[in-house]
Order: C-alpha cells, then structure tokens, then sequence
C-alpha cells in the first residue's frame, strides 16, 4: 500500500472512530493545581465517570462527606464552578487533637488556591456533629470509601439521617465504598473496611432514601476481600508494609460498589 493510500486510511479511521465525550470534570481533572501522586490513582477512582453517574454538574450545591486530604475536593470545587457551591463536611475539630489538625490541614489546603476553592465552605461532620450543610439546600451529597467508618463508629443510621435532611426533594445521594460480597459473614463488616451493598441500601432507605442504581464503574475482580489487615492491605494504603507489597500491587485499589440514592420529591 502506497504512502498516500496509508494517510487517506488512517484518516478515515481516525474520522470513523467514536469521539471520547468531554465531561464537565475534564479541565479539574487535569488541572495544575493537583499533585502527580493524586493524578496517578485516577484509573483506580475513576472520577469523571463516578460523578458523572451521581449526576453532578456544574452550578450544583454538593456535600462532601468526609473528604480527608481533599482527593475528590479538588476536583469537584473548580468544577462545580463560580455558581455552585461545595459544603465540605470534614471532621469535627472539637473531636480531638488529631481531628482539629486534619480539619486545619484540609483549610490551609483551601486557603493555598482561593481561585480553585472559593466556593468551598467547611462544616463539621462525626458522631454527634451532623450541621453538615442547611436543610433542604443540597442537589447532592456524596461520599467516598467511608461509609464503613460511620459503620465501624456505630454512628451510620445517624449519617445517613443527616444526609437526607442536607438534601433538597429530589436530591441525590451517591456513595462509593469498599464491596464485600455477600455471600461473605456479616461480621467482616466490623473489622475489614468492607461493606455488603445490600447493608448500605437497608440503612439508606431506612433513612427515607430511594435506591435508584448502582455501576460498576470502581469494581475490582482481582480483589479477593480477604486480607490479613483488612482492606488496608491493599493500595494506597499497604498496611503490611513490604510483605507481599508486589502481590497487592498487582491486585490493585479495592473492589468498590458505586450506588446512588435519591430523596424523595414532595
């Protein structure tokens, strides 16, 4: 095949092949202001098509629930935008001495980049702290990988209460957390960091909520649930250290269930 008859071939490829849709998360996702270490565990997370499930867009009024070191913040606040609003439910600082340095760590966070979080307000969420953004005033809530902490804190019902009462009528609440499988003991899910799907609808919808779906946009064939320290075993985490580090490698990030509910409209 001549060099021309090669370029007209490869053009009419690249005109046939299906254009990959730009998201609203595309610009925060590759944006300068997150590090090469959070940049690289997002073929783990998955974040455009998580949040795409949840049905976030811009100009919303979202709650994170929890957000730690800021991994999902930093892509939700810039693309939320000016007109939306990020409540960001944190620990609460009166907690305790390390829960009021990780609340100030994450404000700091915020304080560095006014122009990619100006539209992040931090409440304070935990057992007993549940003011995590006025009644009624969210279009979303949304959590990452925690819902075992509320579970292994006896304070779950008591969240998920919380959550319904943030959102508007018709609100979503979308949550991803760490699979156990359900033919798995019940009592896996006190200690492993793992949670059975059908645990986490019972306890939302006996907080009012509605199951409308789950993906399995975060799941993990390869993660078998069974590890010696739990699911912490696993990457990012490697609990063991540098025993077994290149099998749990090879496993990956954990096996998740990506689920989304919704608040009842009037």
């Amino acid at each position: 095949m001549s060099r021309p008859v090669l370029a007209a071939f490869a053009l009419s490829l690249a005109i046939a092949a299906p254009a990959v849709a730009a998201t609203p998360f595309d610009a925060a996702i590759a944006g300068a202001h997150r590090s090469d270490a959070n940049k690289a565990r997002d073929a783990a997370r998955h974040p455009a098509q998580t949040l795409s499930f949840f049905g976030i867009k811009p100009g919303m009024t979202v709650v994170e629930i929890s957000p730690s070191g800021g991994w999902y913040t930093e892509i939700l606040a810039p693309a939320l935008g000016p007109n939306g609003t990020l409540y960001a439910a944190h620990g609460n600082p009166a907690a305790s001495e390390n829960a009021a340095k990780s609340v100030q760590r994450f404000k700091d966070k915020l304080a560095a980049a006014p122009a990619v979080y100006g539209n992040v307000k931090v409440t304070a969420f935990g057992k007993g702290s549940y003011d995590i953004a006025p009644a009624g005033s969210a279009d979303a809530v949304v959590t990452f990988r925690n819902i075992h902490n509320f579970y292994m804190g006896d304070f779950a019902p008591d969240a998920f209460k919380a959550f319904f009462a943030a959102l508007k009528p018709g609100g979503t609440l979308g949550i991803v957390e760490h699979r156990l499988p359900e033919d798995k003991p019940d009592a896996m899910m006190k200690d492993s960091g793992y949670m059975k799907l059908s645990y986490v609808r019972k306890m939302a919808e006996a907080a009012g909520f509605k199951y409308v779906g789950a993906s399995n946009i975060n799941a993990n064939p390869k993660d078998t649930h069974d590890y010696p320290k739990g699911v912490w075993t696993l990457p990012p985490n490697y609990a063991e250290g540098d025993k077994d580090k290149a099998k749990y490698a090879a496993i990956g990030e954990s096996d998740r269930m990506t689920v989304k509910f919704v608040k009842p409209g009037k």
